[in-house]
């Protein structure tokens, strides 16, 4: 199994895999809690982005179902402020700004293994990680005059998390990621992993594309990333975490996070070292479990760092849907949608992803271990 080879393309922070083209911007952004640089405003209208182009082919036609509510829980419609909560906070979660969300359905939990098999013995979807990547996809996303990488790369794989041995700067993921052939959501952590006595985890290893075929075939769809928040906050007002502003490692177990020294060493205070099931950790108010930590969750929305000022007005926006298009500074060549609620790898000393207002991003064909998704579906 090849070590993934990473390449920087913008800065030191600003890591992808341009050896394969299925970019993790994520990483990037999930670097130590620092304020990274500012981004120049754009108005709605003038923010630069494009298009997605997918680095691998699927020929499955997914057709949509009707969607029952079963497993589902009613998020009451309302007004609350969206964006930074703690001095946490990242450049992209300001301006905080008034948002109302009309009710919907969402799933208690998150998608797990079990349903996701259900859904590919129906229509019989390859997911991303599952097949080969398409180099002249690739190329559109890659910086002009990319070298195409050896066929040996080329090959249906996915990113492993895989701890170092002992301390490292905690400014180089690819240190603790891993490019492994024969990753994908049945072996999330490489060929030898399985999901024996795991059908009631999350699904990992999941690409945005993958999850909204899901949810096309289960009559639901993606959160947008309005309602995503609203709904982590559980009824809570400007709370820092679902349960309230309690520190996670503080008091009873309330999150699947890291514990311990990242990435090297954890304590597994919570019981796991990796995801949990779906319903280890207690809900929030609206009855949601795991909406921080554990895995994070793809939502609808493109990603553009500046767009809470775009739809920050005197009077608040009404059931947002996000940018027109995707602009990530870090990696402005290529597309990303959001990314939610963290995953038992963020630790305060690198990656406070568990907050509710917190903000990720990544390409819509990457999969990951460490990233999963739940549906909605409106009244």
């Amino acid at each position: 199994m090849p070590m993934i080879r990473l390449t920087l393309l913008a800065g030191p922070a600003s890591l992808a895999l341009a050896a394969t083209g299925i970019f993790f911007g994520w990483l990037s952004a999930c670097q130590p809690n620092r304020t990274p640089p500012e981004t120049p405003a754009a108005s709605h209208h003038e923010m630069p982005g494009h298009p997605v182009a997918s680095g691998v082919r699927q020929a499955v036609q997914i057709k949509p179902g009707s969607g029952p509510t079963a497993g589902m829980v009613w998020i009451p419609g309302g007004t609350f402020g969206m964006g930074a909560d703690s001095d946490q906070a990242r450049p992209d979660e300001y301006p905080k700004h008034a948002v109302t969300v009309d009710g919907f359905w969402m799933d208690a939990h998150e998608v797990t293994n079990a349903q996701f098999r259900e859904f590919v013995a129906a229509t019989g979807y390859l997911t991303t990680a599952e097949r080969k990547p398409d180099w002249e996809a690739i190329k559109q996303q890659v910086p002009a005059g990319t070298p195409q990488p050896p066929d040996s790369v080329l090959v249906a794989s996915s990113l492993v998390f895989t701890p170092p041995s002992g301390p490292v700067p905690l400014d180089n993921a690819a240190q603790w990621w891993r490019w492994t052939a024969g990753a994908n959501w049945r072996h999330p952590d490489g060929p030898n992993s399985g999901l024996d006595g795991k059908d009631n985890w999350p699904v990992v290893q999941v690409s945005w594309d993958d999850a909204v075929a899901y949810a096309r075939w289960a009559g639901k769809r993606l959160p947008t990333e309005a309602e995503w928040e609203w709904a982590a906050r559980g009824g809570l007002d400007n709370a820092v975490y679902p349960w309230g502003n309690e520190p996670v490692d503080a008091g009873r177990e309330k999150a699947n996070s890291w514990q311990g020294e990242f990435p090297h060493h954890n304590t597994q205070r919570d019981g796991y070292a990796g995801a949990a099931p779906v319903k280890r950790f207690p809900a929030n108010g609206y009855g949601l479990y795991q909406m921080a930590g554990n895995v994070w969750e793809w939502c609808a929305d493109w990603y553009h760092p500046d767009y809470y000022r775009t739809v920050n007005q005197p009077g608040g926006v009404r059931n947002p849907t996000g940018p027109d298009r995707s602009y990530d500074p870090q990696e402005p060549t290529v597309p990303k949608r959001v990314q939610r609620g963290g995953s038992f790898l963020c630790h305060d000393s690198y990656c406070s992803r568990y907050r509710v207002a917190a903000r990720m991003k990544a390409s819509p064909d990457t999969g990951l271990a460490h990233a999963g998704f739940r549906c909605v579906k409106g009244q």
